[in-house]
């Protein structure tokens, strides 16, 4: 029997918690994904006040849960392999430990370790304006082989509802790593016919 690929899932109190809830329900009705969820005292706190969801409700769409301060946990590991990471919400703040290499909890810590190991780790930032030392940390944690995806959504396509623009940055940020959830969103695939 083949083990399920792992995929570690942080969220923080940035905006948009629907994002790393989105990606929790969607790697659970495709299978095939053991997802590790991390998620920090904000997070929570953005998570109740943005969807009115508790520690238990988010808990529910994981396979494993970790503390925000067990850095003894697996995901803390070189040795305990994933496909990776996604830090959706992602605060400036965790977004500055992990441009420095500062884990001081669970969330950076594990980002540190996809990010030496070579893993794929994709950070969904918060909103917008940002100001230089915010551009410079993308900058760094691109620089190291991650990857920026700020949740803008794409407006071709034809009418979309805000739930549809949500499915397609979790189907867009979920076929970085090789999952097959192209039936969230519609590809691009050209103009059919030159406009007039």
């Amino acid at each position: 029997m083949n083990r399920p690929q792992r995929l570690v899932i942080g969220m923080t109190g940035a905006t948009g918690a629907v994002y790393g809830l989105r990606l929790l329900q969607v790697l659970r009705e495709i299978g095939g994904w053991e997802t590790h969820l991390v998620i920090s005292d904000a997070g929570l706190l953005n998570l109740k006040h943005e969807l009115n969801l508790s520690r238990q409700d988010i808990r529910a769409w994981a396979d494993v849960t970790h503390g925000i301060d067990d850095i003894a946990a697996s995901i803390a590991s070189g040795g305990f392999v994933t496909a990776g990471m996604i830090v959706a919400p992602c605060s400036m703040k965790t977004l500055a430990a992990m441009a420095h290499g500062f884990g001081d909890n669970l969330i950076s810590r594990a980002a540190d370790v996809t990010l030496k190991e070579r893993r794929r780790l994709v950070v969904v930032p918060r909103e917008t304006p940002l100001n230089l030392a915010h551009i410079r940390n993308m900058a760094a944690v691109t620089e190291m082989g991650g990857i920026i995806y700020p949740p803008l959504p794409a407006f071709y396509g034809g009418e979309k509802t805000l739930e549809k623009l949500i499915d397609e940055t979790v189907g867009r940020i979920l076929a970085l790593f090789g999952v097959a959830a192209d039936h969230l969103y519609q590809p691009w695939e050209g103009l059919k016919q030159p406009p007039d």
